[in-house]
């Protein structure tokens, strides 16, 4: 399976599962909403320090 494959079913796994935990009522969405506001940088941090570990292909 590749990476990116990979990458994109958990990205859905973990997308669906908060949903599914704010449908349920165990995570309130104004909480959600107050935690993202402040910590959505650190989304931009490991995105991009993703990018600096990840395998490189040779571009042939």
């Amino acid at each position: 399976m590749r990476t990116h494959s990979r990458f994109g079913a958990i990205v859905l796994i973990l997308v669906g599962g908060v949903f599914l935990l704010i449908n349920l009522g165990f995570l309130p969405i104004a909480e959600l909403r107050a935690l993202l506001a402040q910590w959505w940088p650190l989304f931009l941090i490991v995105i991009g320090v993703w990018m600096l570990i990840r395998p490189r292909r040779n571009s042939q």
